[in-house]
């Protein structure tokens, strides 16, 4: 029992203590200062995180093994992104205080938690740490309508998901007698303690988590408050929370609830499918570009539920791998997004992007690529993303998962075929203002990372491998 394996987290608590007292004592702006301090942390526990050995800690309830190595890169790679990203925002959006890099890394300090927790206890505490930093984040442009009321639904439904979470919690270590993952999965492996009360509990801990990664049916928060938050907080909310949920989501069901597969991959097929269908359809009618992300958000959850539906170690493989892929297309997008500015006012329709292949042909560039590999068109990143689900779904006979998931992905690339020829067909409008080189950097390196992933995918594909092995043997 080694205290010293949560080190990143522990040195990243107290950068974020620290940087909340040089914020409150500075005397003027110290917004800038704040962001580039985070940034440093945000690399220092990522240099932590790889320094660091595996093993248990604090009585079991924290782990730390290549699966939440290989998740916590991903968190804090996002969380360094979304930073950047705000950069230049907040300053223009009059936002620019120093308690937004402060939350942002609290809120990743939360889901480093989550994903090297072995415990129920130790699980909920990082759920809840980062949530409620997200809750204050979402609605962080006080003066704005849309931000208080994207804030506003998600605390409230985001309560409703916690309780929900919670119950279910009890009821597990009602009828398992414990909190522990090893020792719940260890109880379920004697049949005869598997009984109808363990799996309404299972059930309720499922729909907790679906919340986290807006699946359907507990998707409802997703657009509006995708829409009504500050971009940066919307890129930062669309990924990293994602990666901790869903990472948190794989090993919670393979783990202690491994042994009960059977009685919760029919439900796990049946929210990934309706989530793939409602991404797939709902985002077709959407002139807002920050809505149709919240739907193409909510359809690559029920691409990434597939691997969870495998119950196996190519599954989850595949899981991991898109994870990898949808963030890197995420930020990019949404570095696009930010940069979508007339006048001193940012703009958000669909319309607004018409002819930008002639006004900035490197952002068009840019937004075309993540588009096509959000469709999954070859060789981009987003390709192999699906490939490795639906291979997975295939060896593992869920061929109605496959072909679903196939079919949305055509229904899909409509909408995303239709913001390129948007951007190279339609008349241009006016250009947009000259944009930042923090967005410009963001955009070139998520681009080039999604086109030319299938160069050398060995890296990702070989981590992804190893913390699928983790939670089988």
């Amino acid at each position: 029992m080694n205290g010293s394996l949560a080190t990143p987290e522990i040195v990243l608590a107290l950068c974020g203590m620290g940087i909340l007292l040089f914020g409150v004592l500075r005397r003027g702006d110290g917004s800038l200062i704040c962001s580039m301090l985070t940034i440093g942390a945000l690399l220092l526990a990522a240099v932590l995180v790889a320094g660091g050995a595996f093993g248990l800690a604090f009585e079991g309830q924290f782990l730390t093994d290549p699966m939440s190595v290989f998740s916590k890169f991903l968190i804090l790679a996002a969380a360094i992104l979304g930073v950047v990203l705000s950069l230049d925002y907040n300053a223009r959006e009059g936002i620019g205080r120093f308690e937004f890099p402060v939350l942002m890394l609290f809120a990743t300090l939360g889901m480093m938690v989550m994903v090297s927790a072995g415990n129920m206890m130790s699980l909920y505490l990082g759920i809840e740490l980062q949530s409620l930093c997200i809750y204050v984040l979402a609605a962080f442009a006080r003066d704005d309508v849309r931000s208080a009321e994207a804030g506003l639904k998600y605390f409230v439904l985001g309560a409703l998901a916690s309780g929900l979470l919670l119950y279910g919690i009890t009821l597990v270590y009602g009828f398992s007698g414990s909190m522990d993952f090893a020792a719940i999965r260890q109880a379920l492996s004697d049949p005869t303690r598997v009984s109808e009360g363990l799996i309404v509990g299972v059930v309720f801990v499922i729909a907790g988590f679906a919340f986290k990664v807006a699946a359907v049916p507990f998707h409802m928060w997703t657009p509006d408050v995708y829409e009504g938050a500050p971009s940066p907080v919307t890129a930062f909310l669309g990924t990293a929370p994602k990666v901790a949920a869903m990472v948190l989501f794989l090993r919670v069901m393979v783990g202690p609830f491994g042994h009960v597969l059977i009685q919760w991959q029919a439900l796990i097929e049946i929210v990934s499918v309706a989530s793939m269908i409602l991404g797939a359809l709902a985002a077709i009618g959407q002139s807002n570009i920050k809505r149709l992300m919240a739907y193409s958000s909510i359809g690559h959850m029920g691409y990434v539920l597939i691997g969870l539906a495998c119950g196996n170690a190519a599954g989850l493989r595949g899981a991991l791998v898109y994870l990898v892929v949808y963030v890197f297309m995420f930020l990019g997008t949404f570095a696009v997004i930010l940069a979508m500015r007339r006048r001193g006012r940012a703009v958000e329709t669909i319309a607004d992007l018409a002819g930008l292949g002639r006004n900035d042909p490197a952002l068009a560039m840019a937004m075309a690529v993540f588009m096509f590999s959000m469709a999954g068109i070859p060789p981009l990143s987003g390709f192999f993303g699906k490939l490795y689900v639906f291979l997975a779904a295939v060896q593992s006979g869920l061929w109605t998962l496959a072909i679903i998931g196939v079919l949305t992905s055509v229904v899909g690339a409509f909408y995303y075929l239709r913001i390129v020829k948007v951007m190279y067909f339609d008349e241009a409008r006016e250009a947009f203002d000259r944009r930042p080189a923090s967005l410009s950097v963001v955009a070139a390196a998520t681009g080039l990372f999604t086109t030319f992933f299938f160069i050398a995918p060995a890296p990702v594909l070989n981590a992804a491998q190893a913390a699928a092995r983790v939670l089988f043997g």
